[in-house]
């Protein structure tokens, strides 16, 4: 089994939500195109929430804390 870089994996992360955060949307209409938003709407959440996680490894366990108030700072890994 590969190695887990967590700081690795959380920056995937934030790059995914940068990345849809700048891709166009294709010429879609009606509510094709709306479910296209919405999604890129979700994925954006998602990938922003857990690329912003602090982590820490707690009884052999990966644990990311997300952090859910405004302006809350993004922590850094913290693995032992």
């Amino acid at each position: 089994m590969a190695k887990l870089d967590v700081d690795e994996f959380l920056q995937r992360f934030r790059d995914r939500a940068k990345a849809v955060e700048e891709r166009g949307i294709p010429p879609l209409e009606g509510e094709a195109r709306k479910v296209f938003i919405e999604q890129a709407r979700l994925d954006h959440l998602d990938y922003s929430l857990v690329g912003s996680a602090s982590w820490s490894v707690e009884d052999g366990n990966l644990v990311l804390r997300i952090p859910l108030a405004p302006g809350s700072e993004q922590g850094t890994g913290t693995g032992t």
